[in-house]
């Protein structure tokens, strides 16, 4: 395995991240390893066999078990993994892409751990997986964390992100602004908000990670067909999956240019995970493979670092 390199991929076996392991995959640029962490195994096995099926010679591709939603599950995964890779069983760790997500529905629905769900598996999930993997992130290396646009309120693409410091968000509470909300828009704006301590995590790690290792965030635009509403209301289930991928080009006249296929998206995440000449890019925002600002509320470096040292309570993580 000399010369290859392992890639961890959350929420590939559907979407954006298969898109993006596809890609990965296919490529003659390097030798690459993609590990995929499943909560359903049968499921990841099925991803894995259409994976081999197209991937590029020297290319390999795994799904070991983990469940964003719970701690104990990330922790047993990373225990796993870096075992693995200290031992040569793997090749060593290039790069964590932290892309599974949920945008939850009209109830507040909780992880195994207690916390509101789109900010226990959007945020504090791929916190703990990635400070976990930190001793094994040796340079050069990279973590890309898939943010989204919705957390810009300048871009009006649903309800903006309602700030809370992160004890509260963990409990379901979003900021006063947030009190009128019905049940459905409460749950597109924890989702906003989610999006928003993605771009915090990604920027106050960049700023902790030592040289040579790197940290971005991305945003792959308005991917239609996804499983990511899966958590949504069936009729709203519904016209996501069957009906609005239809309609990409009248979305993109009257709500955003920036709506993509998933492997449209999944070919600009693969690049901001292997791309050489990004090998010292960091603290970052990509709107596809253009590096841009993030909202003006997401360079608060004050809330940045609060929710990293909440994070730190909240999941034990030990700095």
């Amino acid at each position: 395995m000399d010369g290859s390199r392992t890639i961890v991929i959350t929420g590939g076996n559907s979407g954006i991240g298969f898109a993006a392991a596809t890609a990965i995959l296919r490529s003659e640029n390097g030798s690459w390893h993609v590990v995929l962490p499943v909560r359903d195994a049968g499921r990841g096995q099925v991803a894995v066999e259409a994976l081999t099926a197209g991937a590029a010679a020297g290319n390999t591709v795994e799904a070991m078990t983990m469940d964003l939603s719970s701690l104990a599950s990330v922790r047993a995964f990373t225990s796993g993994l870096t075992a693995r890779v200290e031992s040569g069983d793997i090749p060593r760790l290039h790069a964590l892409v932290c892309n599974a997500g949920v945008q939850t529905g009209t109830q507040l629905t909780r992880t195994a751990d207690g916390f509101e769900s789109a900010f226990g598996i959007n945020h504090l999930g791929h916190f703990v997986l990635v400070n976990e993997l930190l001793p094994v992130l040796q340079a050069p290396a990279r973590v890309v964390v898939v943010a989204s646009d919705t957390h810009d309120p300048a871009l009006k693409l649903g309800p903006a992100p309602a700030w809370n410091n992160a004890e509260a968000l963990a409990r379901g509470t979003l900021a006063p602004s947030a009190a009128g909300d019905n049940a459905f828009i409460a749950g597109q704006r924890r989702y906003s908000t989610s999006k928003l301590a993605n771009i915090y995590f990604s920027y106050a790690l960049a700023r902790r990670l030592p040289d040579g290792v790197t940290a971005n965030a991305f945003n792959p635009g308005m991917v239609l067909g996804t499983s990511l509403g899966r958590s949504l209301p069936a009729p709203v289930r519904f016209v996501s999956r069957h009906v609005l991928p239809h309609l990409t080009w009248l979305l993109r006249r009257a709500v955003t240019p920036n709506i993509h296929s998933a492997p449209e998206s999944g070919s600009a995440l693969a690049w901001l995970a292997t791309a050489p000449e990004l090998a010292g890019t960091t603290g970052q925002y990509f709107d596809g493979r253009t590096a841009t600002r993030s909202s003006d509320e997401s360079y608060d470096t004050v809330r940045a670092d609060d929710l990293w040292d909440d994070s730190l309570s909240l999941t034990s993580v030990r700095a």
